[in-house]
């Protein structure tokens, strides 16, 4: 059975029950960020970097935090009473498909930890009653 889209819809709440909400996702973002466990990222420069069989011609330090990467949280719509108080606070900006979006800046360049966070600050918003989304996109 196809299931029916419902339009997300604005939350009302103010300024005081967003900053709560923003600290409590911030808190979890961080500590699923810190608790995470990147595979480590190794790169060598081969002979023929179109082959992965070609001889190493040289090899770098493992990159402990994994692979690069950019991580947001998208909250639709871009209206409503969190959104209203993150402008207040220059936090995030309008996403370019639409929606608000709160990008990831701690953690370095490290994909994972950032993936994390955004998973971690999007459930805490979901649980609250507004429709978050994490996501990202490898450097």
């Amino acid at each position: 059975m196809p299931t029916t889209y419902v339009k997300p819809r604005a939350v009302k709440m103010t300024d005081r029950q967003a900053k709560a909400l923003h600290a409590k996702a911030h808190a979890a973002g961080m500590a699923a960020g810190q608790a995470a466990r990147p595979v480590p990222m190794f790169v060598v420069r081969r002979a023929n970097p179109f082959d992965d069989n070609s001889p190493v011609l040289e090899a770098f330090p493992p990159v402990m935090d994994g692979a690069c990467g950019f991580a947001w949280v998208k909250i639709r719509p871009a209206t409503g009473g969190f959104v209203r108080w993150l402008k207040a606070q220059d936090m995030g900006f309008k996403g370019y498909t639409g929606g608000y979006d709160i990008w990831v800046r701690e953690f370095g360049q490290s994909l994972e930890r950032k993936e994390a966070y955004a998973r971690a600050y999007a459930e805490v918003l979901t649980e609250a009653g507004l429709t978050a989304y994490p996501q990202s996109r490898m450097d």
